[in-house]
């Protein structure tokens, strides 16, 4: 309940901030009134809640998946907030787990293979300016503890 309250919180200020200022001026010409004649605008509050959102396809393998593994850049805070959907938009039944920069999305009903997920990252912290943020991806399938390279998936800053 505390991080709904906090990233809302933070949801408000962000929005708030980025909200672009008007231009000022006034219709009196009189020197004696108070008026407002300079444009001004408010610096970006330097951060956005986003989401991050992509599909990895996952081919036809006598072993289905276990995990995916997904290195996550360190100019984003990534939340718990992570849904898996199959082709059909229908929910996934997952188990996630963060290691340091590391989230591990397992698959409790070892069922996926031949298919296409989407992966949604909700509630991503990242910078307004600066470099993209570049997760790499890679998979494990059961009754392997190798890493499979996936891929890369990259998010421009806005």
């Amino acid at each position: 309940m505390n991080k709904i309250l906090i990233y809302t919180a933070a949801f408000t200020l962000v929005t708030a901030a980025l909200i672009s200022a008007s231009y000022a001026t006034t219709k009196i010409d009189n020197s004696r009134v108070p008026n407002v004649d300079n444009n001004v605008e408010f610096p970006s509050s330097g951060w956005r809640i986003v989401k991050h959102t992509f599909r990895v396809h996952i081919p036809l393998d006598k072993n289905p998946l276990d995990q995916i593994l997904i290195d996550v850049p360190s100019t984003v805070a990534v939340s718990n907030d992570i849904n898996v959907l199959n082709e059909n938009s229908q929910k996934i039944n997952i188990n996630v787990s963060a290691h340091g920069r590391r989230i591990i999305i397992d698959f409790p009903e070892k069922i996926i293979s031949n298919t296409k997920l989407l992966i949604e990252l909700n509630k991503v912290r990242q910078p307004v300016q600066g470099s993209a943020s570049v997760y790499n991806i890679s998979a494990k399938v059961v009754g392997s503890d190798k890493e499979i390279p996936v891929g890369v998936a990259q998010f421009p800053t806005f």
